[in-house]
């Protein structure tokens, strides 16, 4: 699904104790995940966001972290072996045109969706997985940078969203970002299509 991709070495830099001070993950997910949970993180890069999700599920919970990048997983990895998280997380690298969670269909509590789409070629593609790998009940939060996102951009991001069988539950405010919660519109629950 790549389109222009974030260069992996800016990874080091995106999951640094710097942006911390801009972005706190734990404060953007914790309202939406618990211990036990299945979470996906769409472009988790080094795991700025998958560590403290790991944290939150608890060992009884799940994160399967997704990047096109071998680099960026490999540096989860390491991350992920320092914090002591690395036997709780699932990394896998995607292709091009696919995010490889067919095996996850309908098991998904929470995802994220953070400072990606607007890399992502085929997003009506990115959108139909994401939907299918979510549970009913399940709710996604997409959040992209105000600097290299328009809103005019993003209403045509959300549009695509509507497309795929997501509603915004409500616009959420996150520093330097436009930010939504998504969940699945009532009309497309009954026969959710999962795309191969």
């Amino acid at each position: 699904m790549s389109h222009r991709v974030c260069p992996w070495w800016l990874g080091y830099l995106l999951a640094s104790p710097l942006r911390r001070l801009l972005q706190k993950p734990e404060e953007i997910v914790r309202p939406y995940v618990a211990e036990g949970m299945s979470v996906l993180d769409v472009g988790c890069g080094m795991g700025f966001f998958s560590l403290p999700l790991t944290v939150l599920v608890g060992r009884t919970g799940r994160v399967v972290c997704v990047d096109l990048q071998e680099k960026m997983i490999k540096g989860l990895i390491a991350r992920a072996e320092r914090a002591g998280l690395a036997g709780r997380i699932d990394p896998r690298v995607c292709g091009p045109n696919s995010l490889g969670v067919g095996d996850l269909a309908g098991a998904v509590d929470f995802a994220i969706v953070f400072a990606l789409v607007h890399e992502v070629a085929d997003r009506e593609r990115l959108f139909s997985e994401i939907y299918a790998a979510m549970k009913q009940t399940g709710v996604v939060l997409l959040a992209e940078p105000r600097g290299h996102v328009s809103e005019s951009e993003f209403g045509k991001t959300l549009a695509l969203a509507h497309h795929a069988g997501f509603e915004v539950q409500r616009s959420l405010e996150i520093r330097r970002s436009r930010a939504v919660l998504l969940r699945a519109r009532h009309d497309r629950r009954e026969g959710r299509k999962v795309m191969q």
